[in-house]
């Protein structure tokens, strides 16, 4: 199973009571779908980059979980039908960076920073 992190922003216009439903039926397919939800993070209601015709904001959620890689294109298919959602978007976590350490000059033997 690989780790994937998904963005969804959720269409609840004027029923904040309904963010929990969605979240559990999100949660729910991705386990369905043969994958296991470490983290949800909910970001709340923000305003978009660019509005569109009909909304200028919609209430973000951040999921990181581990599934296998046909799962992905499962649960795209499943999410085209939910009407509460907005839009998603799936991606592998950028793997941590290793950390270097600074190199001596050539001139003093010194440590750059």
């Amino acid at each position: 199973m690989k780790k994937y992190e998904g963005l969804f922003i959720l269409d609840i216009a004027g029923r904040e009571d309904a963010e929990k439903e969605i979240v559990e039926r999100i949660q729910k397919a991705i386990e369905h779908a043969g994958g296991r939800v470490e983290t949800v993070q909910r970001m709340g209601l923000r305003p978009f980059a660019r509005t569109s015709r009909t909304r200028s904001s919609g209430y973000y959620v951040n999921v990181i979980f581990q599934a296998p890689p046909k799962a992905i294109a499962e649960l795209d298919a499943k999410f085209r039908l939910e009407t509460d959602l907005f839009r998603w978007q799936f991606t592998e976590p950028m793997p941590e960076m290793p950390v270097r350490e600074p190199r001596a000059t050539a001139e003093t033997g010194a440590e750059r920073e």
